[in-house]
Order: C-alpha cells, then sequence, then structure tokens
C-alpha cells in the first residue's frame, strides 16, 4: 500500500464542511467528492483523511489530506486524475507520496486561518461570497488590544459552541494578528487546534470590542467565564479560510 498526501484549495461555499456526515444522504462535503474520484480512479475504496475538519461554508488555502492506495500511477498522474474529475470548486495543488506511517491528521501540529472583513462604504459585489461586510467601521486598535488576552494557554470553553464538549477545552494560540486598511480586516490565527466554531466565535468577539460593544478587557473576564452566551456570535462562515497546517 502506497501513502499519498494531497495539498487542496477549495471554495467551501456549496459545500457541508470537509469530513462526510455518516447517515445524512442530502450532505454535500469535501471528503465525499475526493473519495468519489479516487475510489472510482482504480475501482478501489480509498477514504481520505483531512488535517482539518472545516465547517460548513469555510475554505481552505492548503488543507492538507492523505489516503492510502494500491495504484501504480504516479503522483503527478495521481494529481492530473482528481483535477480533471473533481469540481472546479476544488483543486488538488500537489500530490506526493509520503512514509506508510504519515496521518494528514494525528500527525498535525497546529493549524492557521485568516478571517476577512470588508469595511468599505459599499460592500463589493466581487467579495460577497467570501468577506463578512461590517456596516459600520469597528476601531481596530481596540480589537489589537483585546486580541492579546486570547494569545497564550487558556481554556477556551467560552469560544466554543459545542456544549456537551467531554474532553479539555484547553487550548493554546500562538499568534493573533490583525491588519486593516480603509476596506478590509484581515484577522489571522494560530493555534495548536480549535474547537468547532472557535475562530468565528473568536473574531465575533473581537467585533464587538472593535464597536464598543464590549470592552477589550472584558476578553480576559469572558475566558474566565467559560460561558459561551457571554462571547460575541458565532460570525458567517464565508470570511474564514484554512491558511496553512504545521506539522511536528
Amino acid at each position: 500500500m502506497r501513502n499519498i498526501q494531497l495539498i487542496i484549495e477549495y471554495d467551501g461555499s456549496r459545500y457541508d464542511g470537509w469530513q462526510k456526515q455518516a447517515g445524512n444522504q442530502k450532505s454535500i462535503t469535501i471528503q465525499d467528492k475526493l473519495e468519489d474520484v479516487l475510489n472510482k480512479m482504480e475501482n478501489e475504496t480509498v477514504t481520505v483523511i483531512g488535517a482539518a475538519r472545516t465547517e460548513a461554508g469555510v475554505h481552505a488555502y492548503k488543507q492538507v489530506a492523505s489516503f492510502m492506495t494500491n495504484s501504480k500511477l504516479k503522483v503527478y498522474e495521481i494529481k492530473q486524475y482528481l483535477n480533471r474529475f473533481l469540481p472546479r470548486d476544488i483543486a488538488v495543488l500537489e500530490a506526493l507520496e509520503v512514509p506508510e506511517r504519515f496521518h494528514a491528521s494525528f500527525n498535525a501540529g497546529s493549524f492557521e486561518y485568516e478571517y476577512k472583513i470588508s469595511i468599505g462604504e459599499v460592500p463589493s459585489v466581487f467579495e460577497r461570497k467570501y468577506n463578512y461586510y461590517c456596516f459600520k467601521r469597528p476601531d481596530i486598535a481596540k480589537m489589537k488590544e483585546a486580541a492579546k488576552y486570547l494569545v497564550g494557554k487558556h481554556d477556551f470553553k467560552a469560544f466554543s459552541d459545542n456544549k456537551r464538549m467531554k474532553k479539555s477545552t484547553e487550548r493554546e494560540i500562538y499568534s493573533l494578528e490583525i491588519y486593516g486598511d480603509e476596506k478590509e480586516i484581515v484577522i489571522t490565527v494560530h493555534g495548536d487546534d480549535f474547537w468547532p466554531h472557535m475562530v468565528r466565535i473568536m473574531v465575533g468577539t473581537l467585533l464587538d470590542v472593535g464597536l464598543s460593544k464590549i470592552e477589550p478587557m472584558d476578553i480576559k473576564r469572558i475566558l474566565e467565564s467559560k460561558d459561551r452566551d457571554k462571547a460575541g456570535e458565532t460570525i458567517e462562515a464565508k470570511g474564514l479560510f484554512l491558511t496553512e497546517v504545521h506539522y511536528k
């Protein structure tokens, strides 16, 4: 058996996330589409493992995946086959053979995401599918001050929508940067892992700070409360992109 690693780019707008949903015949996921093509490639059953389980509507510049196969095709032929038969909103940027012990998910050490917010006077027609539009101009300086409270190792229970989470909700954020100009704010976050909706809740809460609904120091209080109701809204998925997966 050969172990093949893929670097994948996708527009998540019309998909129910990365991971296939057992028992839900109506769901369409990125994993479903990849496996459908690979199963036909060599008439074998293939399971594709993704590094990050991106949510419905979330996009990726560099998702990493791996799968085992008996195929004798060269890796560039596998890449060409996938790009020929996959929908146009999914692209395989790279394919390479890796050691059998490599696992796209288990071996992942950290993840980087970015969230895009449009703040121009008139929302761009061409960015409407990929940027969240904020009708008021947030105070970026306040948002940067608030972001400092999220960096480091914390219990992020208040920033997860999974109320039945039984595992530890402690995570470490290595960096959280905010860049802005007259038309756009980009928030980049790098952490060891993220719980469901965690990045989107963090962004929603930072926007509350920027719009003066709460103060920067309130972020510390929200973290300590471990209460999801204290944090901001789960902002729309369309502005979120997986940008990098780092391996140990």
